[in-house]
């Protein structure tokens, strides 16, 4: 009776583990694509505007981040989010999770 209960309850716990977990809070940015160059990979710039302490004036600040795109599909120009994840390799941290817009071409 004891080994059914426990047979139970662990085929309780492995229905649990295979439901996904919400992960914790994970930082959304939106940037420009400025290099699609690598495979696989797309450097993506972040320009936030912030007033400086002293003179306040508004003072340009640029990042850029290495971000994963699993079908090289975002071309330079491309106005996109990306979102945190786990390690992909030494410098990407983050993935592209969806686009915004596209520049117009001519």
């Amino acid at each position: 009776m004891a080994t059914n209960e426990a047979n139970a309850t662990a085929a309780g716990q492995a229905q649990a583990d295979t439901t996904a977990k919400p992960h914790g809070f994970r930082r959304k940015l939106v940037g420009r694509v400025k290099s699609n160059k690598q495979d696989k990979t797309v450097v993506v710039e972040v320009v936030r505007n912030s007033p400086d302490p002293v003179y306040k004036k508004y003072v340009r600040a640029r990042e850029r981040y290495k971000a994963h795109d699993e079908k090289n599909e975002y071309k330079v120009g491309d106005r996109v989010e990306i979102q945190e994840h786990r390690p992909i390799s030494r410098e990407k941290r983050w993935i592209v999770t969806k686009l915004i817009s596209r520049p117009v071409e001519e």
